[in-house]
C-alpha cells in the first residue's frame, strides 16, 4: 500500500507548505524505514508474494505502540528540523497514518504491544484478502491525494511558473507504483 501511504502524504502538503513533498513521504513510511533495520537484525521478516499476499512479521514497527513511538521520533525530527508545531503535528500524523491504513489491509498480523507482548488479538481487517478492491482503493485515495497537490500548487502559481513539475513527478511515480502493484489477474 505504498500508493496509499504517499497518497496521504502529497494530500498534506498544503498542511505543512514548508515541509517538502520527500519528507512528507518519508514521513508516512516511516514505520517501513523503521523495519528495514529490524529485518536486517532478524527481528522481524516478510516473504514476498504479489500484492497483499506477502507474510509479514513486524512485530514491533508494526505494533500500536510502536506506531505510537515512530509517529512521536518523527514529530520530534519535523520540531528540530523545520521549527514548527504545524510541520511537526503533520509530520507526526503522516507516520501514523501509515498504521491506520495498515490496520484496514493487512490481515490479523499487527499486534497492539510491541513483540506481541501478553500475546493479545492481532488487529488487521484483511481488506488485502481482496486485492482489486484494494488496489482500486489505493489508487482513487492516489487520485484524491493528486488532486489536492495540483490544486494547492496551482493557487501557488504565481509565485512560480514551474509550479506544476512537483505534482507531474508525483503523477509519474504514482502510475509507476500501480503498475508495479497491479495484482496478475482478477483471480488472484
Amino acid at each position: 500500500m505504498v500508493l496509499g501511504h504517499f497518497a496521504v502524504a502529497v494530500a498534506a502538503k498544503p498542511k505543512a507548505p514548508e515541509v517538502p513533498v520527500w519528507a512528507l513521504m518519508l514521513a508516512s513510511e516511516a514505520m517501513e524505514l523503521a523495519f528495514l533495520p529490524m529485518v536486517a537484525l532478524g527481528l522481524e521478516g516478510i516473504t514476498m508474494a504479489g500484492y497483499g499476499q506477502a507474510t509479514i512479521n513486524a512485530y514491533y514497527t508494526h505494533s500500536l505502540v510502536g506506531a505510537l513511538i515512530i509517529a512521536a521520533v518523527v514529530f520530534a525530527i519535523g520540531k528540530a528540523v523545520w521549527k514548527s508545531e504545524r510541520a511537526a503535528w503533520t509530520l507526526g500524523l503522516l507516520s501514523m497514518s501509515h498504521w491506520v491504513l495498515d490496520l484496514v489491509v493487512h490481515r490479523q498480523d499487527m499486534p497492539i504491544l510491541p513483540g506481541n507482548l501478553g500475546n493479545l488479538p492481532l488487529l488487521g481487517l484483511g481488506l488485502w484478502n481482496y486485492p482489486w478492491i484494494a488496489i482500486t482503493i489505493e489508487i482513487l485515495l492516489g487520485l484524491v491525494g493528486l488532486v489536492i497537490y495540483f490544486r494547492w500548487a496551482s493557487e501557488k502559481s504565481q509565485l512560480d511558473s514551474r509550479w506544476y513539475l512537483g505534482p507531474v513527478i508525483t503523477a509519474v511515480l504514482f502510475v509507476a507504483l500501480v503498475l508495479s502493484d497491479l495484482p496478475a489477474s482478477p483471480l488472484a
